[in-house]
């Protein structure tokens, strides 16, 4: 049986690695629309940076096949943001990628990538090899064709990888919403719910 996360995600334990959300990989992505997954990638990134999660970038052959990260990416991330560049197909076994996560000293790692069966899912599984506590933001990840998709899915849960969607792995680390930063957090994630409920809840204050 795989061993479970040993404790929930917090600003504390958690840090959050992006791979190959690179403008090339994006023309092939068929399993969710383009404006989708780059809202969701772009949302993940500004709330994580808002908890201050230590964010990990990675890119693929950007200057010779899949190009630079998309635009509204690279505008979410600090300027003085590095993105690891490799050759390596698992990013995990790029010593740079490794060590970088290594040295966030997090417990816990949020990934995310393109294509989402093998950008995402083999890092997750190295991760989770290697002692750490892996989830995947899938909606935050894209991929070519629903079987790669669903294949990716399941060697993730047969390895012990938990899968989830963006806001829900930022919500935990949010914690609570008394948290002076939460407004600001919902707002990053820009789930249409949150503001309504933002609005109720100001209506009840009056």
């Amino acid at each position: 049986m795989q061993r479970r996360p040993s404790e929930s995600l917090s600003a504390d334990n958690t840090a959050v690695l992006l791979v190959d959300h690179q403008i090339g990989l994006f023309t092939g992505v068929r399993d969710i629309t383009v404006g989708e997954l780059t809202h969701n990638v772009t949302c993940l990134t500004k709330a994580a940076l808002r908890l201050n999660l230590p964010v990990v970038v990675t890119t693929t052959a950007a200057d010779s096949m899949w190009g630079p990260l998309i635009p509204e990416l690279r505008a979410a991330l600090p300027a003085e943001q590095k993105v690891i560049d490799r050759s390596m197909v698992n990013a995990w076994h790029d010593d740079r990628v490794r060590q970088a996560v290594e040295a966030t000293g997090r417990s816990a790692v949020v990934i995310a990538g393109i294509s989402l069966e093998v950008c995402a899912t083999f890092p997750a599984i190295a991760a989770k090899r290697a002692g750490y506590d892996a989830y995947v933001a899938v909606d935050a990840c894209g991929t070519f064709s629903a079987t790669k998709r669903e294949t990716g899915l399941l060697r993730m849960h047969q390895a012990g990888v938990v899968p989830s969607d963006y806001a829900s792995l930022m919500v935990e680390v949010l914690a609570d919403n008394a948290d002076p930063v939460a407004g600001e957090v919902y707002a990053d994630l820009d789930m249409g719910f949150a503001a309504l409920v933002g609005q109720l809840a100001a209506a009840h204050t009056r």
